[in-house]
């Protein structure tokens, strides 16, 4: 294809982006907000399941027929089935893997270009059908040569080049959603509650890192890094001989693929089991590594079957695909661990202060109403499973949706950076384990990882109590000291006169001291020992017993006869 051709091309699906989300938003605009203006708002109700399907529809075609990144945005949106009907996710499904795939010729050109040789040089055996096409590239199995064999300990690899031209399909499509974002600032309804450029940003950040093969080979191994010493897990290698920023090579580590229900009962291995595996994982490239696979979809995580471990497991996790990494700020993973205490805790409280710390609930709303709805909410339908919420009368959601939306759409709520692959993983996550197991409960995985986060947290919190009893302590102890040296420059001084009311009132000052040293000490002793008993009962009641000394002496100590 000519430079001029290319370029027009471009040009048209920069104008066929743009023009098909015209047509939706005029469609939304008038059902959603004129038809209820003139009182027919039933209409649009009646109408919007049917209206959402037609849409995904449409998308389906458009994103199928365009690749690049209208791939990237219908998976996510494929993902949320958090916000969006299933009208829109079940439509999108399909195109977890329904790429066509690259022609043979272009995928060696591409890739002869960036290696510098023939691939009868690179490798001894390439398999010219790929094994998966992705929306960016597609992946190859291979065999190394028997130099490269020798030198990495590796035979089969699997490969993975990029689509050629991916570099201005990617630049073009980014613009497009540029320009749709700017649209969405107009529309209040949209621009009060998320900042849609500021996503598209972080979407273009990700999507740019994403077709960087070098990128991606560097956050496989600081994964593969934070698993090493978990038996659950497991990564392939790198192949860096053999990898640039458009090929990476890498071990070969395909097996069972994840939402392969028969495969894993076959091999002895219960889908419960992977589910529930799956989700303490997740939970940990959270909040123990801070660094978490934003797309674990089925095509990413294989099931590999092992002997069994000493826990009883007789698989591990196989992730692979490291394009699209989400990185957790210790300011996000603090409070995302509020969130899920609360939320196990069913503490509506807690559960607004967590979304404050984490910006999604700015500080200066009115709380009190949320606190309220949250409160209702938990009492219905909390410690539900995914099944259990199935079963629930719609008419009843319907009903609480009614109660407390006009609440919750006046709320100033926004979507903080790094918040959207994070969100991506979560919902892809939650749909995995109730599709391996439908009565999975997303309470029952959550809460003893709550548990230990909870005990962390009071762990801290005993310690941070002790440091300031210590300091408390030492001030106390020396006081004395500080008091016996103001008398000696007094009593050494050129001025003189009668100190006995001076030292005896000193002297009831430093034994009101000890008693206030004694007492913040009890109570630091007591606290901290009452968080302890649920979790390290031991401790904790030790901890209480003992607090009745210093209760003693700040009761009792310092008092002298009159």
């Amino acid at each position: 294809m000519t430079d001029a051709a290319a370029q027009g091309a471009h040009r048209a699906r920069y104008r066929r982006i743009l023009s098909f989300a015209a047509r939706e938003f005029i469609k939304i605009w008038w059902f959603e907000l004129v038809l209820p203006r003139f009182g027919m708002t039933s209409i649009a109700e009646r109408t919007r399941g049917p209206r959402m399907q037609r849409f995904a529809k449409r998308f389906h075609v458009l994103a199928v027929e365009l690749g690049g990144l209208m791939i990237k945005v219908g998976q996510f949106m494929s993902s949320r089935l958090d916000v969006l009907p299933p009208e829109i996710t079940k439509e999108l499904e399909g195109l977890q893997d329904e790429v066509p795939a690259v022609p043979f010729a272009d995928i060696r050109a591409s890739a002869e270009a960036e290696l510098g040789i023939p691939l009868e040089q690179a490798y001894a055996w390439f398999d010219q059908t790929p094994v998966a096409a992705a929306s960016l590239g597609q992946a190859h199995r291979a065999r190394l040569a028997d130099q490269d064999a020798a030198d990495t300990g590796l035979d089969s690899v699997i490969v993975k080049v990029q689509r050629p031209g991916i570099d201005e399909i990617v630049a073009v499509d980014l613009a497009a959603l540029r320009r749709v974002a700017k649209w969405l600032t107009r529309v209040r309804l949209v621009s009060d509650r998320v900042d849609a450029p500021a996503l598209v940003e972080e979407f273009a950040e990700t999507s740019l890192e994403e077709i960087d093969y070098l990128h991606e080979a560097a956050s496989a191994e600081r994964f593969r890094e934070n698993f090493a010493a978990d038996p659950r897990v497991d990564t392939p290698e790198i192949v860096w001989e053999r990898s640039t920023r458009r090929v990476l090579t890498l071990s070969d580590v395909t097996a069972i693929k994840i939402n392969d229900t028969d495969a894993l009962r076959a091999a002895g291995i219960d889908p419960a089991a992977v589910a529930d595996a799956f989700a303490e994982v997740m939970f940990d490239q959270v909040f123990t590594h801070s660094f978490v696979h934003a797309d674990p979809h089925p095509g990413n995580i294989f099931v590999t079957p092992e002997a069994a471990s000493d826990t009883g497991q007789n698989f591990r996790l196989t992730f692979i695909d490291f394009g699209m990494m989400a990185e957790v700020p210790d300011n996000l993973r603090d409070g995302l661990r509020m969130l899920l205490i609360a939320v196990t805790a069913r503490d509506s409280r807690g559960l607004v202060k967590a979304a404050q710390e984490i910006g999604v609930l700015l500080p200066s709303a009115d709380t009190a109403e949320l606190e309220r709805a949250l409160s209702a909410l938990f009492s219905r339908f909390g410690g539900m499973g995914f099944a259990e919420l199935a079963t629930v009368d719609p008419r009843e959601f319907k009903d609480f949706a009614d109660e407390f939306g006009d609440m919750v759409r006046s709320l100033p709520l926004q979507l903080p950076e790094n918040m959207l692959l994070l969100i991506r993983a979560v919902s892809l996550t939650s749909g995995m384990c109730s599709s391996l197991d439908p009565t999975f409960n997303v309470w029952d995985a959550a809460e003893p990882y709550a548990g230990r986060l909870l005990r962390d947290e009071s762990g801290n919190l005993m310690q941070d109590m002790a440091q300031q009893a210590m300091e408390t302590a030492a001030v106390t102890y020396r006081l004395p000291k500080r008091i016996d040296a103001i008398i000696t420059r007094v009593d050494d001084g050129n001025v003189t006169f009668d100190t006995s009311a001076l030292e005896r009132r000193l002297d009831r000052l430093e034994g009101i001291a000890r008693r206030i040293g004694s007492g913040v000490l009890f109570a630091a002793m007591l606290v901290g020992g009452a968080l302890l008993v649920p979790s390290i009962a031991p401790l904790g009641i030790t901890l209480i017993c003992v607090s009745a000394l210093p209760l003693l002496h700040s009761v009792f100590g310092g008092r002298r006869p009159r």
